[in-house]
Parts: structure tokens; sequence; C-alpha cells
């Protein structure tokens, strides 16, 4: 269950925050149930902080982020009959009902926006973000033709309604050819281009692009006294449609269909798989959700979706393609990845040249060989992704993948760790395994250095200019401006770049040191322990075990970094170039919860989870998964369990309830 949450943060941060999932939706989903049936199984091993418990989060760091008025939640997910009929017979247990009617709309697979009016007026539009809070992006919203900037009723109420950002297919082939015309890099698909449209600095760029919106749903309906009018206003989904609708924006009134029961639902999902292709926009599946608004509130929510809806995904779709040749491709690390390279072939509107092998146990179980015939899903219609092989179909003259045994770049003998699947470059001074490390180091999540791309990496590598991540802080920028395609602007951009760089806190330098198993989360928890980087090359092995949430694996990995030579070395040099190499955060006065360790059990009257944990964390404090001698205080809601009794059996814990934690902070 660790392994599965943590696995789950990782492809949330992955499609949330750099849209670049690595695997499908379908993939996602599948991993998503078995934890939430595993919880489900043995509930004494379910932790608060477990991805069934919020909406995963998404909101990229120094953007300004806001708070939706109201969280915009997740959605269950089914997948075929059998599913439907299930959220069926749960609706009419809750609810007492002999028969309940569903209307039903497309799931658009685009990037969330939630718009907020206020006296008829555009005030701001915010990203999907955290499902909590949100980017700003009112700049670009106000350029997406179909998004007005006022209403065409109701000016007086006070509105948030939600929707979907989309690119046509039909636009987005055009952009494509556009960008190709001008020597630019093809876009990946419709959604991705629209999440980053949405969430460009130049709204001009995003204008360019013709993003269109289409909107489900109001979450916010109140008069000027702040009475809740949804109710009285909307009183089912279908007129929810058809108010959006005549407000002058658009809604799925034309797309959409009011259902006597799930039998017809089942057919209408039915009916738009069938003809997905056919329409203009990208969609993954259908929602569903119970038609009358006032069963909403009997039916209630979970923390990640509500009770009365759920969306029906669509199964994968397909091409065949036949696998030319395998491309092994080095990281950071040195794990060593194949990449089918297959004959062009067009899956769900995307033309698809390549796809990730992952290793040699995929290439085994699957049996793939080169000149196979092979089946290429975009499950979720995202990601490429070799289904299996048409083994009806293979020739005689298909060869086996022999996986090397040397890098393929500086022909080092591979090395496999036991108990992993892969095969690794040993070697420090590979090539490839230097530029992806400095790559890693400039990325947005670590340094952050603008203008220092993968393209220029590998260019200034090339060209001797920077060798490894010592460089970065020392490139010859006369050099640099003579070189084609730099002119003065770019390479004052660039060193102001680096120079802001250096003023990072502790926590993205070690992260951006590529250790491996720190992640930016255990980066985050390491510099909550230490004053300074020295502290955490000091420790031993068993004194970081001790450290919260670092385990031997970890310990071991720090141990081995620090205890070589040429990265003490590397510590040294980015010292003496101005880098932050103590914790401000630790030693700041206003932390007076460091090292002092929360949990939260039962149900809080007051605050949501989230809120409690950002308390915690604002004055230095820790919030822990379980009850054990390292805790402080449980803070013990409503129908508190099996944890308050026993945290009620160690002495050293401090009981408390939630006012008594609310005044705990305010007297801070």
């Amino acid at each position: 269950m660790p392994r599965l949450s943590v696995c789950l943060r990782f492809h949330d941060w992955r499609y949330y925050v750099l849209n670049k999932p690595t695997i499908s939706d379908n993939e996602y989903d599948l991993l998503f149930s078995t934890l939430k049936d595993l919880e489900f199984k043995y509930p004494m091993f379910a932790k608060d902080d477990s991805p069934t418990q919020k909406v995963a989060y998404g909101v990229v760091e120094d953007v300004e982020t806001i708070a939706h008025l109201t969280p915009m939640l997740s959605l269950d997910n089914s997948y075929n009959e059998e599913d439907l009929n299930e959220f069926d017979r749960k609706v009419k247990e809750l609810t007492s009902l002999d028969s309940v009617s569903y209307f039903v709309e497309p799931k658009f697979d685009g990037a969330g926006i939630s718009l907020i009016y206020k006296e008829g007026k555009l005030q701001r539009a915010l990203s999907r973000g955290d499902g909590r809070k949100g980017e700003d992006v009112t700049h670009n919203a106000k350029v997406i033709r179909n998004i007005p900037l006022s209403l065409s009723a109701n000016s007086d109420f006070l509105i948030e309604v939600r929707g979907e950002v989309v690119l046509s297919k039909e636009k987005f082939v055009s952009l494509n050819e556009k960008r190709e015309n001008e020597g630019l890099s093809r876009l990946a698909n419709p959604r991705n281009t629209a999440s980053g449209s949405l969430r460009m600095k130049d709204s001009s760029v995003t204008a360019e692009r013709k993003l269109e919106a289409i909107f489900y749903h109001i979450s916010v309906l109140e008069d000027n006294n702040k009475i809740d009018k949804i109710k009285e206003t909307l009183q089912d989904q279908k007129g929810q449609a058809g108010y959006i609708f005549e407000n002058g924006l658009r809604s799925t009134v034309n797309e959409s269909k009011l259902c006597k029961d799930i039998d017809e639902v089942i057919e209408y999902c039915k009916q738009w798989e069938l003809k997905r292709g056919e329409y203009p926009f990208e969609i993954d599946g259908m929602v569903i959700k119970v038609n009358d608004i006032g069963l909403h509130d009997l039916l209630g929510s979970t923390s990640h979706h509500p009770r009365w809806a759920i969306a029906f995904k669509f199964s994968a779709q397909q091409g065949e393609s036949t696998l030319i040749s395998v491309e092994y491709q080095v990281g950071r690390t040195g794990i060593l990845t194949p990449v089918a390279k297959i004959e062009p072939v067009s899956v769900a509107g995307v033309t698809v040249s390549s796809a990730s092998l992952f290793n040699e146990d995929f290439i085994i179980e699957k049996d793939i060989r080169i000149g196979d015939l092979l089946i290429i899903e975009r499950a979720g219609d995202v990601i490429p992704y070799i289904s299996r092989v048409k083994l009806n179909a293979r020739k005689k003259d298909s060869k086996k993948i022999i996986f090397p045994e040397e890098c393929p770049v500086c022909q080092s003998v591979l090395n496999k760790t036991e108990g992993e699947v892969a095969w690794r470059c040993m070697n420090e001074y590979c090539e490839a395994k230097i530029i992806e490390r400095i790559k890693h180091f400039v990325s947005k999540n670590a340094m952050d250095i603008e203008g220092l791309g993968s393209a220029n990496i590998k260019r200034f590598y090339e060209a001797g200019i920077i060798k490894g991540i010592a460089d970065v802080y020392s490139l010859d920028f006369d050099i640099i401006e003579s070189m084609d395609g730099f002119g003065k602007r770019s390479v004052e951009n660039l060193r102001l770049a680096i120079e802001r760089s250096k003023a990072k806190p502790l926590s993205r330098l070690i992260f951006a040191l590529g250790i491996k198993y720190v992640g930016e989360t255990t980066a985050k928890i390491l510099t909550k322990e230490i004053k300074k980087l020295e502290d955490l090359i000091l420790m031993d092995a068993e004194s970081l075990t001790l450290l919260h949430d670092i385990g031997p694996k970890v310990s071991d990995s720090l141990r081995s970094y620090f205890d070589k030579d040429k990265n003490k070395d590397l510590i040294e040099i980015l010292r003496l170039a101005g880098l932050r190499l103590d914790n401000d955060q630790v030693l700041s006065e206003k932390l007076k919860w460091q090292g002092v360790n929360f949990l939260f059990t039962g149900t809080l009257s007051t605050l949501n989870r989230n809120q409690a944990k950002e308390m915690v964390e604002k004055m230095g404090g820790t919030i822990l998964s379980g009850i054990s001698t390292k805790l402080n205080y449980l803070v013990a809601g409503e129908k508190a369990g099996s944890k308050l009794k026993k945290a009620k059996s160690i002495e050293s814990i401090n009981i408390i309830d939630e006012q008594e934690f609310i005044s705990m902070f305010k007297r801070e």
C-alpha cells in the first residue's frame, strides 16, 4: 500500500504538473482502484494522506494560486455495464428510491477551468490545480473566444461555473502543420496543448491557438444576500445545462441526454463510444449524473469524488503497426530504456512512430520481435502503448530482440541489481548520464534555469562549454553569444536565470543533485530535519534512518552519494558559486512547531484535512501517518476509532480535540 501511494503521487505529478504522463488513464485508474480495494480490505493499514483521500495535486510552484469557492473534485470511474449497474444500485440504496433518472454527457479530454462571475462580469478564471486551489489564468480565459466577459442573464448573482478548455481535432492538425512550416516541433495531442496553452504567461500565444471552452457544472449560485439559489433556480442537471447555455456559455445541451434509468444510460454510452471518432473534440468517456439536484446532498461526496456522479471510460483506441527497430535511451541514473520504432500509424487522431518498451522483462513477457505486427493503443487517449503482438501475423523472418550487454553510449558493461527489472550503465562518466544529470539539475522542479533546455545542454556539451553540473555556474557567456541562435538579450536572460537559481530553497538543491531515491517530497522532508546541507553530509546511515519517513533504502543512497569525493567537491564548488546551502525555513523563529509531530483522526467539523495539514506545516510541524511513540499530538474529531484507542495506551501522546488544536495555532 505505501508503494502504491508513492507511485500514484508520482503519476499525479507527471500528469497534472508536467503534462507528461508516463502511464495511460486506464493504468492509473487500475492502480487507484487497487489501492482503494486494499484500503477497504485492510482499513488498519490505510493512511490519512493516501491518494484515495484527496484530489490529485497539480499546482505549479512560483505561480499565484487562489482557492476555489468550492473544491473541484474528481470522478469515480466505471468501465463496463456491471460497474454502472452497481453505481445505480448504490444510488437507489442511499436514496431509498425504486427508480432514478440520470443526465448523461460527454467527458471532454482537456484542461479543467473554473470561472467566477460577479454581478454578471467575469472576475476570475482558475485552472483545476489541486482541486482546492488553482492557478490564476484569467488573462488567458479572456482571449478564448467562446468565454463571454459578461453573462446574458442573472447579473445580480455570484456564479462559479466549471468546464473544460479544449482544442478541436481539426485545429490541432492545422496548428501542427503551421509549426512544422516554422521549423518547430509537433505538439503531442490536443489535451496537452490545451492545458499548456491555458497556463501560458503570454496570452497572445494562447489566442493564436483558438481554444474553446465547454461548461457542465455550476458549483456556486448566490444572490446578493449570499443565499444559495442552486436548487431553486436549477432543480436538475438538464436544467443546469440549459441555464449555462442561456447565460451565453457553451454547454452540453446538444450532446447530452436525460435517461429514465440505467439501461438507457448504458445504451447511450454505447452509442457515443461508436461515434466518438466523428466528434470534433477528444472525449475519453461519458459522465453520468443523478438528474435531481435535490438528491445530491443526500448522496453526498467522499474527499475524492461525489457519490451522485460517475465517469464511464471508453476502451482505448487502437491501431496496427510493424516494429522496425529498437533504440535504447540512457537516463541520468543509468537506466536503459528500450524504445520501439514503428511504422507511423494514426491512433485516436495522433500519428505514433515510437512507443516505450519499458524494460527487458516487458519485451520477454509480450514476446515482442523485430518485424512483428503490434497492436498500439492510446489507452485513455493519452499516450501510445504496445498492447500485444498479433502472433497469427508473425512472419518467419521476425527476429528476437537481444538486449544489449553494454551501454550503447559508453560501451560499459550493464548491471542489474537484484530485485530490480532495469539494466543500468554504472559508468559515472557516461556522456548520456552526464547530460541527463545536467538536464535534471536545471529542470523546472529543481533549480529551474529557464533557457538551459535539453537542446542547449547537448549543444553546450558537444562544444565543450559544459561538462558537468558545476560548469552551469561558470559558463563563458562570450562564447555562447557568438553561437548561432544566441544574441545579447538571450544570453543576458540565461545569465539572470542562472543567477536567480542560486537563491532557490535548499530542498530544491537536494532534489537537483539527483540522488537515487530522493525525490521532491523526500528532499522537503530532509530539509525539515537539518539547518544546513553539511548536517546531512555528516550524518551516518543509522542517524538518517531516525529521520521522519527516511528508510534504509534512502539512507544508504544518501550515504553512498555523500561518501564520494567527487560529490563533495561538487557541493563545495556550488557553495563557492553562491548557492544556498543553509535552511532558512528551519532557522525561522516563526516555525515554533519544528520537531513536533501531529496526527488527525475522525471527522473534523470546522477544518478539512488539507487545511489542518497546511496549518501544521506552516508552523514547521510534521504530519505522521500512524500512531507511534514519535507522535506528540493526536487531534481527535468525531467518530475517532482505533487510532484514538491506541494513542490512549501511549502516555507521551497528547490527545486534543479540533478546537484545542485551533486555539494552539492562534496562540502561536
